[in-house]
């Protein structure tokens, strides 16, 4: 069996001890005293007890113990090994459990949520702060993604000083939520904060002023935007660690992870990194479902920005991975997305609303699912709807730099507001090809035509280094290319893109 505790990992049978920046070279006497210290997690264990269990039958000096002990100090963060003077030495850090070696649940993000003080000054607004506190943990629950300490467990540390360290290694979390409430008058202002739980770093903070018209409305959008902000920042958190790790030690959960960190460039080449990486996952723990929508993503984005040559084949490789991941987990909105979109892609709207609409109701704080259920609503053209669908999203996660301004520039594009779409285009950083099309046609509607054509040439150089089967130089060669990716069931929106690249420059 192997340990894990915080951000680390005890192989045994390898004898590796593996953690955020990949193994540590450990002696085979440092790796026996570390096992034998994570056994008795908060108990002390005497010296005399690890010389036996780690040199038995030897004779050995007490400095020799002090130098493995250092080591061990140097590999993990120093804290974790505390010295009991006279007596011997204790392991404090996040709790250590016994981690089955293809167990994908274990190795997911785990969240406890403090009860947020009430810093009104009158106790009788505790029921402000609990409220919060209550509503954050439901939120964070719709993540499928996360496991979130129940209320009853995190409300023990009510009205107490902790260490938040402490905290996480009783609860056997990796991460802690912790914030407070002030009520004055008619405005609240809620502050927030993400925690390390292995280190106390802060990961993430903020501040949130609101007027108090209605008490239950205004609690309700901060649970919505915390949650949403705390799932974000742990995930991303998650993914930077798994990219650090050693290829040939990744267990399921990490190889996932490192396939959506690369899936999320959308990039050809990394897209073939995140196939390798998902399939990787899948080989290893088959019933990860959100393994199977991931990966039928990148068929998807291999159909609509035509990076392989048999797209018809990537789009129902995509629809059949997602009808797996809904199979294996149907209460999952990423997976709900995932099948919805695929379903968008290939003409079938109705099915495409439904999972959709089914995914938002499973979890509203999904930023992303928002953004694609905006993509459906331009399709069949309910654009002012999908207007409203990235406002909430932008609300809910307000530094999102691709998702939300790509398609909600698009949604702007298609309502003739081309001023907005061109901001909203341009705040994206590294955006995909796809996008440089549509601002070409935005700046042509907005009657902006030199940079229109400029954005326009930088498309189709772009296009043509990146496409299997570059459609050519004329207007018409690119219908098929910009229904495929836009699914507009009504000619008129899609003959609107198409003169605006024509304006651009595109000559039919």
């Amino acid at each position: 069996m192997d340990w894990e505790f915080g951000n680390y990992r005890l192989n045994r049978a390898k004898r590796l001890l593996i953690g955020p920046e990949g193994p540590a070279e450990l002696s085979a006497r440092s790796f026996d005293i570390l096992d034998v210290l994570l056994g008795k997690p908060d108990e002390v264990v005497s010296k005399d007890d690890l010389f036996g269990a780690v040199w038995p039958g030897l004779v050995v000096e007490e400095n020799t113990l002090q130098v493995h002990i250092s080591v061990l100090r140097k590999a993990l963060p120093p804290e974790m090994i505390m010295t009991v003077h006279g007596r011997g030495y204790k392991y404090v850090g996040p709790k250590p459990f016994v981690a089955a070696a293809d167990s994908q649940e274990k190795r997911r993000p785990s969240i406890a949520v403090l009860p947020f003080d009430n810093m009104s000054g009158d106790p009788g607004q505790d029921y402000f702060s609990d409220g919060i506190t209550e509503d954050i943990i439901i939120e964070l629950s719709h993540f499928r993604q996360l496991f979130v300490t129940a209320r009853n467990s995190s409300f023990q540390y009510r009205d107490k000083a902790v260490d938040v360290r402490r905290v996480a290694r009783d609860l056997g979390v990796q991460y802690v939520v912790e914030g407070s409430a002030r009520k004055a008058g008619n405005r609240v202002r809620v502050t927030a904060q993400l925690i390390d739980g292995a280190t106390g770093n802060h990961l993430w903070a903020e501040r949130y002023d609101r007027d108090l018209h209605d008490v239950l409305t205004v609690q309700s959008d901060l649970a919505h935007a915390i949650a949403t902000r705390v799932s974000g920042r742990a995930d991303r958190h998650e993914r930077a660690r798994a990219v650090t790790l050693n290829p040939t030690n990744l267990r399921a959960y990490d190889c996932y992870l490192r396939g959506v960190h690369y899936w999320l460039r959308l990039t050809r080449e990394d897209n073939e990194k995140a196939r390798h990486e998902l399939e990787a996952a899948i080989r290893l723990d088959p019933t990860m479902a959100e393994a199977y929508a991931e990966l039928g993503q990148c068929h998807m984005v291999d159909y609509y920005a035509w990076w392989v040559k048999d797209r018809a084949t990537a789009l129902i490789a995509a629809l059949n991975l997602a009808k797996r991941a809904v199979e294996l987990d149907e209460r999952s909105s990423r997976c709900r997305w995932t099948l919805g979109l695929a379903h968008l892609f290939r003409g079938d709207y109705d099915l495409a609303r439904l999972h959709l609409e089914t995914g938002i109701e499973l979890n509203p704080n999904d930023t992303r699912l928002r953004a694609i259920h905006g993509v459906y609503l331009v399709a069949v053209g309910r654009v002012g709807e999908a207007i409203q669908q990235y406002e909430t999203a932008a609300q809910l996660d307000p530094r999102d730099q691709y998702w939300i301004p790509w398609l909600r520039g698009s949604a702007l594009f298609v309502a003739r507001r081309y001023a907005e779409a061109i901001d909203s285009f341009k705040q994206m950083v590294d955006p995909i090809n796809e996008v440089r099309g549509w601002l070409a046609a935005s700046l042509a509607h907005a009657g902006r035509p030199q940079e229109a054509a400029a954005m326009l040439d930088e498309f189709l150089r772009v296009a043509e280094r990146e496409m299997v089967g570059f459609p050519g130089q004329r207007l018409k060669d690119w219908e098929s290319y910009w229904q495929d990716t836009t699914k507009f069931q009504h000619r008129a929106d899609l003959e609107h893109l198409l003169d605006g690249l024509h304006k651009a420059g595109l000559p039919h």
